[in-house]
């Protein structure tokens, strides 16, 4: 069973089959900083000057330098952390992605947030497997930063 309280959707493992089609969300506002940006770039080594060098972002098609499109989904740990809780889990684990798209940019200094709506659910042995699609929405921009199909799945 499903309980709403703001934007944050909780549940059991039992109760996520009924999820199908339930939005969580927004989640608070994240400001995506030249230190997160630089960051990321030193743990994944992608040191791609749109990203890191101000002076060569700003001759790009953005102006200035944004954000990994991958530094903006491993946001989603945090952020829908907020928004969306399976209160009796044992276990968590990201099982994989089923669509992932990156519409728009996050120049830094934007914030974004993340909303959801659960999409599948399928039981598993001691869980439940559930798809995911989640939102990352730029502060001021019509078109979504992300937007991906989350598999994940929770055990007891």
């Amino acid at each position: 069973m499903d309980v709403r309280e703001s934007s944050t959707l909780r549940t059991t493992i039992d109760g996520i089959p009924e999820l199908v089609g339930h939005t969580f969300g927004p989640s608070s506002w994240f400001q995506v900083t030249q230190d997160d940006v630089d960051a990321y770039a030193q743990v994944s080594r992608d040191h791609n000057p749109i990203h890191v060098d101000p002076a060569a972002a700003a001759r790009s098609p953005f102006g200035r330098t944004v954000a990994h499109g991958y530094l903006t989904l491993s946001l989603v740990v945090p952020l829908m952390a907020e928004v969306f809780e399976v209160t009796d889990m044992g276990t968590g684990m990201n099982y994989g992605l089923d669509r992932l798209r990156f519409p728009a940019p996050v120049p830094v200094g934007a914030r974004i947030r993340l909303r959801g709506e659960v999409l599948d659910t399928a039981p598993l042995n001691d869980g439940q497997q559930v798809t995911v699609r989640v939102t990352f929405e730029v502060e001021g921009s019509a078109k979504p930063a992300c937007v991906a199909d989350l598999l994940l799945r929770y055990y007891a």
